[in-house]
């Protein structure tokens, strides 16, 4: 067997893949999240009803319940999204046969399971004892239940066999099994074998992944300080949908039987409880949107009010532009990056002031009991999640605390950048406005080194991720000139260029001109 000649990539180091793997983590939380909206409405609904029994109609309640079982389909399958989404994600061409093969490589590793659990005599007919043993139904079939983990592990294994595979030359005997065909092939193949493995290593990494929920549980009030300011902590570098995906969705972030299933989790805990429609534990809240709720709506339009009353009076009108995009960015779209990246690399003691805030924040949500769930942290969420569920979220305690957070950024923000002369966009002699060209893809390109610099070009929810072949050759000014709020240079070839919610648009166009 022969391979079609490929040129060489640089390898890319542990931080490079994590960054790559976390960001393939955005296609299943974004759809978590809509479809959260649509539980958490008919949830909403659900408990007008019962709270004001004169507006119980036939009609309302077939909505609601119609609402939560449709929204609810994402939490039941989140192990599946995460399977076929990673596959996609780091997949360099040929997506939808990656995913495919994820789905595959995943289903077959399963049955591969069950097979061992049979003939080993584990697998228990009874279901509650089996759910107690770590036992499931997935897809139709009696497995271990591996939880976003396993779909972690089958989905990193099929990405590597596509990419090492797609282009595959057989002899001509065999052609029609060759190139994108023989992936899900492949997958099959060594998944059958991998399903056979997974029931003797996995309880290792079961343990480790209950280690690290239990140390950051065990630290009591401080757990979601630790959580929220890492994640601040980590962001810069990418890694922290990494954090995120382990307390939200696996045993780290808890464990709790609900009508008879194990629910492993914070997140998943939560649209479990809302779709029993059972009381809200604040112990798995605290690890949600109200984390993020007092600097997401108040604390970073805090800052750029800061930002901009501290402005030339010449850069204002252009300034004022750029902070309204970021503040609608953070308060309604629950993405965050467009403002901060506005002053963590020009003054990092600033975001190391808007981590540390974060991190208390959530705390004080958390030790007040909160209640508010779902991912983003922004006012759909607090409108859907907390005022519509009652008064039994307490999120009227998130507006006075607001108010004090808003205040707070942008005093010591004004403070900072008047003391210490911080060059904080329109505080430069330079008119802003005359050279900032928009979203350029041909110009972001020419900055980026050129066509032939690009190795490789992806993006998640805010960023271009690239590998460049001379990272001397990245012109940061014109980057920034061309749309870019910040770049980030992981290593010699890993490179992220912060664009803002329109990163896929700028992607996609980036790839038009490139084919050209």
């Amino acid at each position: 067997m022969t391979e079609i000649e490929k040129p060489k990539k640089k390898k890319i180091n542990i931080l490079g893949y994590l960054q790559s793997l976390g960001k393939t983590f955005m296609l299943p939380v974004a759809l978590m999240s809509a479809m959260g909206v649509i539980l958490g409405i008919g949830s909403a609904i659900d408990v007008i009803i019962n709270t004001y029994p004169f507006l119980d109609s036939f009609l309302l309640r077939l909505i609601a319940n119609f609402m939560m079982n449709t929204g609810g389909f994402a939490f039941s399958n989140i192990a599946v999204l995460f399977a076929i989404a990673i596959p996609l994600g780091l997949a360099r061409e040929e997506k939808g046969v990656a995913a495919l093969a994820g789905f595959v490589g995943f289903f077959v590793m399963n049955l591969s399971i069950n097979f061992y659990l049979k003939e080993t005599g584990l697998l228990l007919t009874d279901m509650s004892a089996a759910r107690k043993a770590g036992q499931a139904i997935i897809l139709g079939v009696h497995t271990l239940d591996t939880g976003v983990l396993g779909a972690i592990i089958s989905g990193s294994i099929v990405s590597y066999l596509h990419n090492r595979f797609y282009t595959l030359k057989l002899p001509t005997g065999l052609s029609f099994f060759e190139g994108v065909r023989f992936v899900p092939i492949i997958s099959a193949i060594v998944f059958a074998i991998v399903g056979l493995i997974i029931p003797l290593i996995f309880p290792l990494f079961a343990k480790l992944i209950a280690g690290i929920g239990y140390s950051i549980k065990s630290s009591g009030i401080f757990a979601p300080f630790l959580f929220t300011a890492g994640e601040r902590f980590l962001l810069p570098f990418g890694l922290h949908h990494i954090l995120v995906a382990l307390i939200r969705f696996t045993d780290a972030g808890g464990s709790e039987v609900i009508q008879g299933h194990t629910v492993y989790g914070a997140l998943n805990i939560y649209f479990a409880e809302v779709k029993a429609g059972l009381p809200i534990s604040p112990e798995y809240t605290r690890f949600l949107s109200q984390n993020k709720m007092l600097f997401m709506m108040f604390g970073l339009p805090g800052a750029a009010l800061a930002i901009y009353s501290t402005a030339k009076n010449q850069n204002k009108l252009a300034v004022k532009g750029l902070l309204i995009s970021g503040v609608i960015a953070a308060v309604v779209g629950g993405i965050s990056e467009p403002i901060e990246f506005l002053f963590l690399f020009i003054a990092p003691l600033l975001y190391l002031f808007h981590a540390i805030m974060a991190g208390l924040g959530s705390m004080l949500l958390g030790i007040l009991h909160v209640g508010i769930g779902n991912t983003d942290g922004n006012i759909i969420d607090f409108v859907i999640f907390g005022m519509l569920k009652g008064f039994s979220t307490k999120w009227y305690l998130v507006l006075p605390l607001g108010i004090i957070w808003f205040g707070i950024y942008f005093l010591v923000f004004r403070w900072a950048i008047l003391k210490f002369d911080i060059k904080t966009p329109g505080r430069t002699d330079t008119v802003m406005g005359s050279d900032l060209k928009g979203y350029g893809a041909s110009n972001i390109i020419a900055a980026l080194g050129g066509e032939e610099n690009i190795v490789e070009l992806d993006n998640c929810l805010t960023r271009l991720r690239l590998e460049v072949s001379d990272m001397s050759l990245i012109d940061e000014k014109a980057l920034k000139e061309n749309g870019a709020i910040g770049v980030v240079k992981l290593n010699d070839t890993s490179l992220q260029v912060v664009i803002g919610p329109h990163v896929q648009f700028v992607k996609n166009e980036m790839q038009k001109q490139m084919k050209k």
